[in-house]
């Protein structure tokens, strides 16, 4: 479990395809305090990790991974949101979650707001997934508040401290991110459905 509290950029140094996997090197300062079996979330996905080197590791990406996630777009020398599992115990700064993303969606609009900025992102909503004004949403691992909430699409107000220290300062127009929506959320949402 996380708590979309973004830790440090981590940078891919190498990918290598192994069958229809992915492995995936990342340099990072958590590096050497990572250990194997030790789960990460990398741009909001929950991946173990499989070796560690000095400073850098290497998670593996399967298939289902890189058909539902912006993972399979990763180049060496992109850099990515990261986030360790949540200690019991510690505060929950962001909202609860997961680690598994449930679908992506493209950066439609970035606007610049005198020192903050608004991204609006565009998502398929035939698979079923909703945002509420208000209401909490992960972007590429990112816990944020949804503002402007529409059937179609959302956005979200980025203050300079999370633009400078996530991928946000990198996100462009037309970038495909991941989403994972509110949890508490999806389960109302189910039990509306069966009720």
């Amino acid at each position: 479990m996380f708590t979309g509290i973004i830790e440090e950029l981590g940078k891919v140094s190498n990918l290598e395809k192994s069958g229809n996997n992915l492995n995936i090197t990342i340099e990072a300062g958590m590096a050497p305090e990572l250990k194997i079996d030790q789960s990460v979330a990398h741009n909001g996905v929950c991946l173990t990790v499989v070796t560690v080197n000095n400073q850098e590791y290497m998670v593996t990406a399967i298939k289902e991974t890189l058909d539902k996630t912006n993972l399979s777009q990763l180049q060496s020398g992109d850099f990515i949101n990261l986030e360790r599992g949540m200690k019991l115990g510690d505060r929950l700064d962001g909202h609860i979650v997961q680690g598994h993303v449930d679908q992506t969606a493209t950066c439609k609009h970035v606007k610049e707001e005198s020192g903050s900025w608004v991204f609006t992102f565009e998502y398929d909503p035939n698979i079923g997934n909703i945002t509420i004004e208000k209401g909490s949403i992960t972007v590429n691992g990112v816990s944020l508040t949804v503002v402007n909430s529409q059937k179609n699409e959302f956005s979200v107000a980025i203050i300079p401290y999370t633009y400078e220290n996530t991928s946000f300062k990198n996100l462009k127009e037309n970038d495909i991110v991941n989403l994972e929506f509110d949890v508490i959320g999806k389960y109302v949402k189910r039990i509306s459905e069966i009720s």
